[in-house]
Order: structure tokens, then sequence, then C-alpha cells
């Protein structure tokens, strides 16, 4: 994660080959043609996977609801990844910390360790069928080898580097923090069953080549050594990998991620010295770049993103022997801050309406087409989004919901559950390519385009209005044409998000902006926030094998044309 602070590090060598006027041209009619029987690939589940800095949130009544939301609109189990599970502390949870005490010494410094707080985490997730992505870090007080400070207390606002205090050092100990990798996942073997956790994954650390890691990054090779020894000594059949670097647009983070890869196929391994260290799954981070235009208004920057996940996707494609291994994204996002809200961070304005959910809705699709372009194993794209406690009612935070009210976003991911089956062929007259959108970002004309699926008893089409400048622009009358389905009559329900559906920021601002609701209120924030549709499902006849639909999209809108026979 990432904010501004740290943005001209990670991204300053990050240039637009053009720099095109704020004001996009709009195309009067799109043409969108969908053949569902030729196919791309599957449909993965590769966005049914999130993830958050405060573990503490998971068991609180909103995080628990927004939990079972997410585990309900996912055909599959959800994965979860959280910072924090090793940290020491009593549990409370503030922005960008949170705490378990598993592990502390006695006044003799024998090991103690307690999985209370793990387990009330885990136990949230697996009574919602979600699976964990098992996150070794951060390092326990008493094996730091720079333990004070140890707890921020870092606020909007603040030196975002005022987070990284002890918990960020390597081991004074690399056995003992081997052996606290095998205790846990010994422990977890015990109160699951070695079936169960060999369905999880784990992973060593968060993003080590920035103040997440006050080591070089041998010394992060050596951690992740010991750690992955500790895991498979518990349990052979774990599957473990790395190294979560931070979006590799530049040559070091390149680098680093490439060094890390060489070091576990053919490096000396720090525990065993015999060649190589295990590898079951190769995790980097993607984010996007939005700022504040001169008038006020904010750019997206969607490029920027796909560029971090097409250069990932090159290093690990480079290597042959990676050809099957999973690749999981493992933060994918507009910006690098959850916890930063727009009242500190204008740039973050986009968060609360439509702009995030069809930005969110464009960078999916065009994820799994650079999945597609590199020929890569991937397996997930972790939203870094989840829920704030005790923080305003649309704040601007990175998030799914506000106090318990889902907003626009969330509804993506429900469109996205609905699609299964097969990837299928798309076209259409306002899409712009991959590549472009890659490069270029989205800064002339809007990108209207189209990701579908199908299978033996539907069809679904995703279609959305995206252009990364957040200003009104026209909408687009779009005629959509599905062909290839085995059926003569169907279903068609057609769901979408803008303005005026599947939007509880829309409602909140309509009554006024209330921080403290009225039940009535509440209940009506609670209906608004719901995936919604244009109209009542109808049933349609097909003519051979074929049936179009035409329907205007406005701006930064998202369409899920679902078709069941």
């Amino acid at each position: 994660m990432r904010t501004p602070a740290l943005i001209a590090l990670i991204f300053g060598s990050v240039a637009f080959a053009t720099v095109d006027p704020p004001a996009a041209t709009q195309r009067d009619r799109v043409a969108i043609a969908v053949d569902a029987t030729k196919t791309i690939g599957p449909m993965s589940s590769i966005w049914a996977w999130f993830g958050y800095d405060e573990p503490n949130y998971t068991y609180t009544a909103n995080g628990k609801k927004l939990l079972s939301e997410l585990a309900a609109a996912s055909p599959v189990p959800v994965f979860v990844r959280t910072h924090n599970l090793l940290t020491s502390g009593d549990g409370v949870p503030s922005l960008k910390w949170g705490s378990t005490n598993a592990y502390t010494e006695d006044a003799a410094g024998r090991p103690r360790y307690d999985w209370t707080i793990v387990d009330r985490i885990l136990d949230t997730y697996l009574e919602r069928r979600m699976k964990p992505l098992v996150q070794l870090g951060f390092m326990p007080e008493a094996l730091s080898s720079h333990p004070q400070p140890y707890r921020h207390f870092w606020k909007p606002g603040d030196n975002y580097n005022d987070i990284f205090t002890g918990w960020s050092y390597p081991p004074k100990d690399y056995a003992r923090w081997g052996e606290l990798t095998y205790q846990l996942t010994r422990h977890l073997v015990q109160k699951y069953g070695r079936r169960e956790i060999e369905r999880w994954w784990f992973e060593v650390w968060n993003e080590p080549d920035i103040g997440y890691w006050h080591g070089t990054p041998e010394e992060y090779m050596k951690l992740y050594d010991f750690a992955a020894a500790g895991v498979k000594r518990a349990l052979p059949g774990a599957r473990i990998g790395g190294p979560e670097v931070t979006g590799p647009n530049g040559p070091r983070t390149q680098q680093i991620l490439r060094e890390f890869i060489e070091h576990c196929l053919r490096g000396a391994n720090y525990v065993t010295g015999r060649i190589g260290s295990p590898l079951d799954l190769v995790t980097f981070h993607a984010k996007g770049a939005p700022q504040v235009q001169p008038d006020g208004h904010v750019r997206m920057s969607v490029g920027n993103q796909l560029r971090a996940i097409s250069n990932g996707f090159a290093i690990v494609a480079s290597f042959p022997e990676l050809k099957n291994t999973p690749v999981v994204i493992g933060e994918s996002d507009p910006e690098g801050c959850a916890a930063c809200p727009v009242r500190t961070h204008p740039a973050n304005a986009y968060r609360n309406g439509t702009m995030y959910s069809s930005y969110t809705a464009e960078q999916i699709a065009r994820t799994y087409q650079l999945a597609d372009l590199h020929q890569v194993s991937l397996a997930g794209a972790v939203t870094w989004a989840f829920e704030f406690e005790g923080q305003p009612y649309f704040d601007g935070f990175r998030d799914l919901a506000t106090n318990g009210i889902d907003k626009p976003v969330l509804n993506v991911f429900r469109m996205l559950g609905r699609m299964s089956g097969r990837r299928v062929w798309t076209s259409s007259a306002g899409a712009l390519p991959i590549e472009d959108v890659r490069d270029r970002s989205v800064r002339a004309a809007a990108d209207v385009a189209a990701f579908a699926t199908a299978d033996a008893r539907s069809a679904a089409v995703l279609v959305w209005n995206y252009h990364d400048d957040d200003l009104p622009g026209a909408a687009s009358e779009v005629d959509l044409t599905i062909s290839g389905l085995p059926a003569e009559r169907a279903s068609l329900t057609h769901y979408r998000v803008d303005a005026d559906h599947s939007n509880a920021y829309t409602v909140w601002q309509q009554i006024g902006s209330p921080q403290s609701p009225t039940a009535a209120q509440l209940t009506r924030l609670e209906a608004a926030g719901r995936l919604q549709t244009l109209g009542p499902p109808s049933r349609v006849a097909l003519t051979a094998h074929r049936v179009a639909v035409s329907f205007s999209l406005p701006r930064q809108a998202v369409s899920l044309v679902k078709l069941d026979w």
C-alpha cells in the first residue's frame, strides 16, 4: 500500500507517451457482438480475493456482515489476505494497525504462543466458506532486532512512513522465526485438519522492497527460507510463495522480483544449504495513480496499474519453470493507501461513487486479457479494500462498505459472481485495444467495452463506459448482439450500477448526507446499496440462436446482461 508521499519513489520513472486533453469524445452508437460458441478461456474467479491491513476488523459486526456479503457474491470460496497476523499487541484495531499477540517470550526468554486472536480471525473466514491467504508477518516485538518504537499511532494526514516501526525489522533470531511459522502451521493443522490447510495459501511478508521491510533483499530471502521451512515441516503439502513486492514499474522492484525468483529456483537455501526454495505461488502488487487536475477534477490512471500487472506477468513468464505456477496480484487497486480518506488526500475523491465501480470493471476485465497475453497462470487479484470502523459515512476511504452500507463498487463484484463457465469472444466498436489502455490509459475517447461468459444454461455480458477523467460525459447507445445460444427462449435480466441504480452514495446525498441516519434512512440506504436491475426480468425469443438488446449506457455506468434458459 502506498500513499502519494511514496508515489514519486515508486512511479517516478513513469511517463505517458501522449498527453490528451481532459475533455473526452464519445461515440454515438456502439455495436457489441458476443459469440458464445468461441471460447477464450475459463471464467476463473480471480476477482474473488480481498484484503486489508486491520485484521481485528474481521470479527466486528460490520466486518462479519461484509464478509458474509462477499461470500454470498461468489460461486467459489473467497480468499482473504490480511496484514498483522503475527504483530504484537492487545488486539485493539486502528488505521493501518492490527495485532494478535501470537508470540511473546517469558522472563527467561522462552517462546510463548497464543493463537486466541488468530483463531478468532480465521474462524470468522471459515464460518463463511472463505479461505485464508495466510500472510506470515509482521515481526513480533519479542523477536524484532529493532523493537522500539513498536506500536504506531498513525492517522490520516500524518507522514506515511510513521507506520514503519519495530514490526518491520528482521528477526533477532531466524531460527526462532522459523519455529514460529512451524508452530503456527502445526496449530492450524491440529485445529482445522490437513486437507483444509492444504487448500489455503501461505505467503511471507508484504512489500519487502519499501519500508515494510527494514532489511536487505538478501535478508528477506533468508526470512522467506526459514518461514517456508517451518511451514513445510509442519505440513509438507502446504502451499507458500512471495514476495509481494510493490508494483513492478521501476527497475529496482523488477530486479528484486527477479532475484527472489532466481533465489527460489537456483539459489542456495539459507536453511538447508541446498539449491532451491519452495515456490508454490508468485505474488506482486499493482496500483494506479490518480491525480487532481488543475481544474480540480480527479484523473485516474488505470494504465499505470495495468502496466504493473503486465510487467509482473512478463517477469514470471520469462522463467519457463513457472509456466504452471499460480500468480496472485496480492494488491490490485486504483492507488496505494486504503486508509487515506479524501479529506486528507483529494485525489481519492473517486472512491464513493461510480468512478470506482467503472474503473474496477475496466481493470478486472483487462487483467484477464493481460494474463492471456502473457500466458501466465493467474489465480487471483486481491482488491485491497474492506471496511473501516468508527469513521464517518462516505468519508472517502477505499472500502467496499461504509458503516454497513454497501458502496457501488461492491455491486460490480456481485455482477462478476453471476458470470460463469467459459470466457467467450466479444467485439465492441467502442473498445480500445488492451495495449492502448495499458500503455496510454483512457484519456481521449471513453472505453465502451464488454466481457462475456457462457455455460450450458446461461450467458452473461458485462459492459462498461469508462474514462480516466472523473467528469460528466455523454452516454453511449449500445446495440448488443449475442449469438451461438443453444436455446429458443431465455429469461433476460439487466443489472446496472450507475448514478440511479445500485448506488447508496447518491441516495445518501439526496437525503442530506446524514452522519447519524435514522432507522428509516438506514433501511433505505441498505436497499440502495444492493445490486439492482433496470427493470423486471423479461422473456425473450431467440432467432437463429441469437438475441439483440439495445440500451443507453451513461458515463461510468456498468451493465450486466444475463440470459438464462
